[in-house]
């Protein structure tokens, strides 16, 4: 099932290592691990530079660390997000700009939980696999940040 609003990412093995992989988004290609909790901070951090700079707001630099962290296999993830602001910002844009990295399109994603769908395709099927343009992600964001 195909979606016009979807957002499609490409994984392949690279061969070179055991369990190395090669994942495709828009014009980008990057050699990955585990990227969920790289993903959930480089959407909060993106999210918070388009707001700032939405409200011409004096941030200059926005640094954060993300914990992932899970008892077992079976028990529900927690993701610990430290967020540093380098600007003159006030406390209010501060505590606002807080609003807005917890309103973040993975944030969401994550907190609410997802369907997620498995399927194998024809031989033939699996030279249609491609990545998409990433247009999806920035409409959500300017979404997750309107006033």
């Amino acid at each position: 099932m195909s979606n016009a609003d979807s957002e499609t990412v490409t994984v392949s093995e690279t061969g070179l290592g055991r369990y190395q992989v090669l994942a495709r988004a828009g014009g980008s290609t990057l050699l990955v691990d585990d990227l969920l909790a790289a993903a959930l901070g480089a959407c909060t951090t993106m999210t918070i530079r388009f707001y700032a700079n939405h409200k011409g707001w004096p941030l200059r630099r926005v640094e954060m660390a993300v914990r992932h962290s899970r008892e077992a296999l079976s028990a529900r993830d927690r993701f610990e997000l430290d967020i540093a602001l380098d600007g003159e910002l006030t406390a209010e844009q501060r505590a606002r700009i807080l609003e807005i990295a917890e309103r973040c399109p993975v944030h969401l994603t994550l907190a609410r939980g997802s369907d997620v769908a498995a399927r194998l395709l024809a031989a033939d099927e699996a030279e249609a696999i491609r990545p998409s343009d990433g247009t999806a992600h920035t409409k959500c964001m300017r979404e997750a940040c309107a006033d």
